[in-house]
């Protein structure tokens, strides 16, 4: 009880810092905010990137001391190894979007604790969209509760497939036909939570910032996040980057893993 007491009052605090994080992305959006580029010019970076990283860690670590940090936008001193608790940030996630003047970009904020995730929102105010959930809890949607989903007896798998993931499956044993997933990774996997897409296929280099806080939606609606061996994905290890990865109700896993499995006797 007093660790789900801990967790909901945590995520009133995110809630309360995402709110100020989504006014902050706002007033920079769609008015052309400073840019630059990282990891080979390959990632963009606006200055609302920043400004939003240093808003949620004070308002964060401010009210929350003894908890560690982990932000796409901060550098990484592994202090955070030590913590029990850790909060994982995405400051924009989708900055290609949201440099674009496009919709599709959130304020992702997850906690994990002993590397399991256990509150997470995602801001989405372009969309008018508050994501959150706590676990025990549940998970919501603008305060609709998000609930397990089946498919239909004969209906096809709505599936976001990347080409990298397709190239790794044994030919002709993936999903037939898939879905665009749209530039935000964090709202790509929490569509999954609201039943919206069956399965998202995460490309490699896939980072715990993309993912802490939609993993708690899934991990609320009777859906995970596994690696190619069917292990539940954990947080705050020494290297935040991720090899492929799948997102989906638990009762698909095998199945949609299995095209990534080596042919039998090899």
């Amino acid at each position: 009880m007093q660790a789900i007491d801990a967790d909901a009052k945590d995520l009133d605090l995110m809630l309360e810092a995402a709110e100020t994080a989504a006014g902050i992305a706002m007033s920079y959006f769609r008015k052309d905010p400073g840019v630059w580029y990282k990891n080979g010019d390959r990632s963009p970076v606006s200055e609302a990137d920043i400004a939003i990283d240093k808003k949620l860690k004070h308002l964060l670590l401010g009210g929350r001391p003894d908890y560690g940090w982990l932000s796409e936008e901060a550098e990484d001193d592994g202090r955070r190894l030590s913590r029990k608790r850790v909060f994982v940030v995405d400051p924009i996630d989708g900055t290609r979007a949201y440099i674009g003047g496009r919709k599709d970009w959130c304020v992702s904020i997850g906690l994990v604790e002993d590397g399991v995730p256990v509150a997470g929102v995602l801001a989405a105010p372009a969309r008018k969209e508050i994501w959150k959930a706590v676990r025990g809890g549940g998970a919501y949607l603008n305060n609709q509760a998000l609930g397990p989903a089946t498919t239909e007896p004969g209906a096809a798998l709505r599936v976001v497939l990347p080409d990298v993931v397709a190239r790794a499956m044994r030919s002709g044993q993936g999903p037939k036909d898939s879905l665009p997933g749209g530039p935000s990774l964090a709202l790509r996997v929490a569509a999954v939570a609201s039943g919206d897409f069956d399965a998202v296929y995460i490309r490699p280099h896939s980072n715990e910032w993309d993912l802490a806080a939609a993993d708690v939606m899934l991990r609320e609606t009777g859906r995970e996040i596994v690696g190619k061996e069917g292990h539940l994905m954990r947080y705050n290890q020494p290297d935040p980057s991720r090899s492929i990865l799948l997102a989906t109700r638990r009762d698909l896993i095998p199945e949609l893993l299995a095209p990534l499995q080596p042919p039998v006797g090899h």
